[in-house]
Formats: C-alpha cells, structure tokens, sequence
C-alpha cells in the first residue's frame, strides 16, 4: 500500500439497497425493505447513522426500480417540518431535520438486480480511487462502538481491506461466507485472510468466521469485479471478488464487537425490534412489563 493511500481516511459508504425484499412480501410490494421500521426507524437509517458517526463524509445508496421512497426519506421535507413548526412540536421538528441533515448523500441506479458485486462496482465512479465502506443495510449492529468505527481503526493500522466477522456455530454456519483465515499476533480478533468459502457444509467450513454486512474496501477491488466472471445465481459475487483480490494484496477479517440482527429475516427483523424498543427510555420499562405478563 502507498504512502499516499496510507493517508486516506475512510471518507464514503456505500448501501448496496436495490434488492426486491422479497422474504417480506407482502409488505415490500411497495415499501422498499430498507423502510421497514425497527421499532420507528427504517432499517437503511441505522447504518446511515452508524457511518455517519464512525466518520464517513459521504453516503451513497445504490438503489433500483421502486427505492425513491429513500431518496425521500432522507431529503427536507418543507411541508412536513412547516406543519410541526406551525403547532409547537419542536421536538419532532428537530427529529425530522435530523435525519436530512445526517451527510451528504447521492444515489445512483442499479438498473438490473445482478448482485452484490455489480451493486459495488455501480458506485465506482463516485467513490473514486479511495478505499471507502460498504454497509449492507439489512445487517442492523447494535454496539457500543460503531462497528464501523471499530473497522476503521483497525484498518488504520493494516491499510487492507477489512470485512466483518462473527462466530457462527453449528449448521447455522451453511448460511455465511466463512473465513479461512489466521489470527495475527497482535489482536486475535484481527485474523489474515488466506481465502473465502461460499455457504459450505459444516463438516467442512475452514473455521467459525462468518462473513456479515460491514466491508473496508480498497479501490483495486473495482478492477477486480470487472474481471471477476458472473457466479452463483448468473450474479456478480463480491465474495469471488474478494477472493482474486488476494491475489494482489492482503484481506483481513475483523470479529467486531456488538450483537449483530440480521433485519432481512423475519425472526431477525423481530429480534431487532424487541431489541431496541426495551432499550429505548421511552418504551422499555412498559414494554418489558408486558412482555413479562404473556403466556411464554
């Protein structure tokens, strides 16, 4: 890595959000996934706000047929904040002007659902030769740190490209990209990564690293994916691409700190729900008291 690259910060990231929701039809016919709320806020808002606080001065959401809902969400909205100011409630006034405010964000269209990977390369243009996030918005981390943040750092020291880990056990394990990898002597949370295995079967999965929703990417992976033939589901695989970027440089897996709801499963989704609502000042108390009182 350059002397010059080694003074970058991680200034973007970028929410790969044109997939068609589909394990949540029938509200996603015409609500955008990335909208359903966790308790009251829409699930893409969680990562925003955890790029944002990890440092990121840009966000840029990749977004398709049916996502202008986002663009809204995230945009002024002078009738709205008009309304509340008019009638005293500055409270949610200062709520709404707080998610317009949240950084700069653009978007760009991904014409055709063709994978995670392509949803990457789209961005290419505005993210530019920099090593820059990518967050997967369905991946709801609740952390005392921003997990992104805790990336970030540790790709302050290594200068590579960084991709989230948990420790997955059992069967479960079927599900992930998992890391073949070696812990460094340094931090045995931060382990170098000698390869990717797609969804193998337990018996064979070189290790309990699953790969989730939070990548530090270096810009070689853009050459990478346009070399990088279309895999599984006739799709682009940033797994494949992050697979032949070994061949260049160095990866590492970082198993972060925080618990980690997979918000694009029904079970997850819940799971974050009842989550956050009994950690919300506002909800908790009452809320846990009801949950108390039910026929579990």
């Amino acid at each position: 890595m350059s002397e010059t690259m080694s003074k970058i910060k991680i200034r973007k990231a970028v929410f790969p959000a044109a997939g068609l929701g589909t394990r949540f039809l029938p509200a996603t016919k015409a609500i955008p996934k990335e909208m359903l709320p966790v308790v009251d806020k829409p699930i893409i808002q969680y990562g925003v706000e955890e790029a944002v606080a990890a440092g990121c001065e840009q966000i840029i959401i990749v977004t398709g047929r049916g996502k202008t809902v986002i663009e809204d969400h995230f945009d002024i909205s002078f009738e709205l904040e008009h309304q509340l100011e008019s009638r005293g409630k500055h409270d949610l006034l200062a709520l709404a002007r707080q998610i317009s405010n949240l950084g700069s964000i653009a978007y760009i269209r991904q014409k055709e659902a063709m994978g995670l990977g392509h949803a990457v390369l789209m961005a290419r243009d505005l993210v530019g030769d920099e090593p820059f996030a990518v967050i997967l918005p369905d991946d709801v981390i609740d952390a005392t740190r921003p997990c992104l943040q805790q990336m970030i750092e540790v790709f302050d020291d290594v200068q590579s490209s960084i991709l989230a880990t948990q420790v997955v056990e059992g069967p479960a394990i079927s599900a992930y990209g998992v890391l073949d990898c070696q812990p460094t002597a340094k931090n045995p949370r931060v382990m170098e990564v000698k390869n990717l295995v797609e969804k193998p079967k337990p018996a064979s999965a070189p290790s309990k690293n699953a790969i989730i929703g939070r990548y530090i990417l270096t810009p070689r992976i853009f050459d990478v994916l346009e070399k990088t033939p279309l895999g599984a589901g006739n799709e682009l695989q940033l797994t494949d691409a992050i697979r032949n970027l070994l061949q260049y440089e160095k990866v590492y897996g970082y198993r972060f700190e925080g618990k980690r709801y997979d918000a694009g499963d029904k079970l997850g989704f819940l799971q974050a729900t009842v989550q956050f609502a009994l950690e919300r000042g506002d909800l908790g108390p009452e809320f846990r008291n009801w949950l108390k009182q039910l026929p579990l």
